[in-house]
């Protein structure tokens, strides 16, 4: 009995063994949605820039 024992604890352990390696894990890419903003977003600010410093040369 003992020895019937043993190898069916045997058979159970050598089955894990066998059962197959690691693989990858298959992951999708994370999809980053960014929302963009007008063309002319870029160019406000120096032109106000511009403004401002035109309006404090005038008052001078």
């Amino acid at each position: 009995m003992k020895k019937v024992a043993l190898a069916a604890a045997l058979s159970v352990a050598a089955t894990g063994a066998f059962a197959g390696g690691l693989a990858e894990p298959i992951m999708e890419p994370e999809v980053i949605v960014e929302d963009t903003s007008s063309s002319n977003g870029g160019i406000i600010v120096p032109i106000l820039l511009l403004v401002l410093i035109a309006a404090a040369v005038s008052n001078s």
